[in-house]
């Protein structure tokens, strides 16, 4: 089949969807599937270095990024209106990524009226916490187009079984499917040798680090992991935390401010966002991985942990903990500072089902999560 995928953006700065939708895209075409992403420019308030309005080959995809404009909340940009009313004819179906932008209001007009089926994917637009974030900008473009583009869509993708129990709105009259997200396992097959990392940050030399790896942002529940681990530096002193991550909306600051209010400051190492192979070596040296999240639609970062092996800590937020639960493959607390310090302090102590809740982890992803199935 002809494939189109449309996304507001490939920056890496927008986590998830970001990395899956290339990632997915290039294990459709492995099976044969003629695929295409449409895309723009936009990265934060930069613009990526990209060739714009012509095709870039990646993996068997071909990615067509299109210029942003103003508004540019909005991610309009008329080229890429231009190229779905020029070639959505030619594609079997088309597959929109996330809602309130754009290029799925685009996306429905032109596929309405060519008669091409479309499917949409929310990416945890419609989770309720979320959807308060610019409540009065979303009810406005739900009543203008973005219930419409539901209505019109062919079906709904979810990344969770959660995600679809929670969601918002008249997704919930539309068939629906799970898709979860994925990682290709042979990234993770060769990891670098231990302490790599620590040479880099020699803070971290000698102590068990515990790794948050995402965006820096108000839902992934920096404010309870602080707590939890002033909680920890207090029983013990041989621990260090490192967020690693771009900051989003500039909330990297709150977080220093957070750290320096626990006294903290030597004991938390924040990284930016790293480089693949940084972040590969950064994951082959922790010892547990924390996502305390208010929300989270999928966790790409926890697949990429529980696939080198890592023990994880999640919020019964994050819309994979069922999954991660039933495996014995994680350990799942509220949103609470005490749980996730207990969580921290018990697996810290038991080496040795920290070490067996990672193996079970890695089998999930083998059985659940990697490309080749989800495609």
């Amino acid at each position: 089949m002809k494939l189109l995928t449309v996304i507001v953006s490939l920056a890496p700065r927008y986590g998830g969807p970001a990395k899956s939708c290339p990632e997915l895209a290039a294990a459709l075409a492995r099976r044969g599937h003629e695929v295409t992403i449409y895309t723009t420019n936009w990265d934060g308030h930069e613009t990526l270095d990209v060739p714009l309005c012509s095709p870039v080959s990646q993996s068997g995809v071909n990615i067509w990024y299109f210029p942003i404009q103003f508004p540019r909340f909005w991610a309009f940009s008329y080229r890429l209106g231009k190229a779905l009313h020029d070639t959505i004819p030619h594609f079997d179906i088309v597959h929109v990524y996330s809602l309130y932008f754009f290029h799925g209001l685009a996306t429905r007009y032109f596929c309405s009226r060519y008669g091409t089926p479309y499917v949409i994917q929310p990416h945890g637009s419609l989770d309720p916490f979320l959807y308060v974030h610019h409540y009065r900008r979303k009810r406005v473009a739900d009543a203008l187009y973005e219930d419409k583009n539901i209505r019109s869509a062919a079906a709904i993708i979810y990344n969770s079984e959660e995600e679809g129990r929670i969601a918002l709105g008249p997704v919930q009259e539309k068939p629906s499917y799970v898709v979860p997200g994925g990682v290709d396992l042979k990234d993770y097959a060769s990891l670098p040798s231990r302490g790599q990392f620590r040479a880099l940050f020699p803070q971290t030399q000698n102590k068990k680090l515990i790794l948050f790896l995402s965006r820096i942002n108000f839902k992934k529940g920096l404010d309870i992991l602080i707590k939890a681990f002033a909680q920890t530096v207090r029983k013990r002193k041989d621990v260090h935390l490192v967020i690693a991550g771009p900051d989003n909306e500039g909330y990297v600051q709150k977080v220093r401010q957070w750290c320096e209010q626990e006294g903290l400051l030597k004991d938390v190492t924040l990284t930016g966002m790293l480089s693949e192979p940084d972040k590969l070596a950064l994951l082959a040296d922790a010892d547990l991985f924390v996502l305390p999240s208010y929300t989270e639609n999928f966790g790409t970062a926890v697949i990429e942990a529980m696939a080198c092996g890592l023990p994880v800590i999640i919020s019964n937020k994050v819309n994979t903990w069922r999954e991660i639960q039933a495996a014995g493959a994680g350990s799942v607390t509220e949103c609470n500072a005490d749980e996730v310090a207990q969580s921290m302090s018990y697996l810290l102590e038991h080496p040795l089902e920290a070490k067996a809740m990672g193996e079970k982890g890695k089998r999930l992803v083998f059985d659940l999560f990697q490309w080749d199935q989800v495609a």
